[in-house]
């Protein structure tokens, strides 16, 4: 019974991080480059086209379920020695990514989508979308390199 359960965690810890790949992946090549081609005004475009939902309605949940998978999926997976170091290291990186996320993304969106144009210079608001942008460079890596990981402790655990 351990062993089902412990095959489902880490398989749906899986799912739940390709689900976080594939969307942020979106983001970044379908929302962003809509968001930040004509700042300021692409901003206010951008706010009236997330007037029902947006990223800070849909990552938050997810992210925080993803970490609470992971750390279901490491204790489960810990008495496998081949096995628990990649699911532990994919845990990290969605760990750095969303820590990144809320230390350096969460305050430039603020400034860039609640301030806007009418707190700050057009000149400050296109510096802080390109931090933005670099920043979320660093979590696109990190997405990817914790679902690369979590697949190979997934593969590990299925042939060990």
């Amino acid at each position: 019974m351990r062993e089902k359960f412990t095959f489902g965690l880490i398989a749906g810890h899986l799912w739940i991080q390709l689900i976080m790949l594939g969307s942020i992946l979106l983001q970044t090549f379908m929302v962003y480059p809509n968001i930040f081609h004509d700042i300021p005004h692409s901003f206010e475009l951008g706010m009236e086209f997330m007037a029902v939902a947006a990223p800070n309605t849909y990552f938050p949940p997810l992210g925080f379920l993803s970490i609470l998978t992971g750390i279901v999926a490491v204790v489960l997976a810990w008495r496998y020695q081949r096995v628990k170091w990649w699911v532990l290291a994919s845990m990290l990186m969605i760990v750095l990514e969303g820590a990144t996320s809320m230390i350096f993304e969460w305050p430039r969106n603020e400034i860039m989508f609640i301030e806007g144009a009418n707190v700050h210079s057009v000149e400050f608001l296109t510096k802080t979308a390109r931090e933005f942008l670099v920043v979320h460079g660093f979590r696109v890596l990190c997405n990817v390199a914790g679902s690369v990981l979590i697949f190979i402790g997934f593969l590990k655990y299925v042939r060990k």
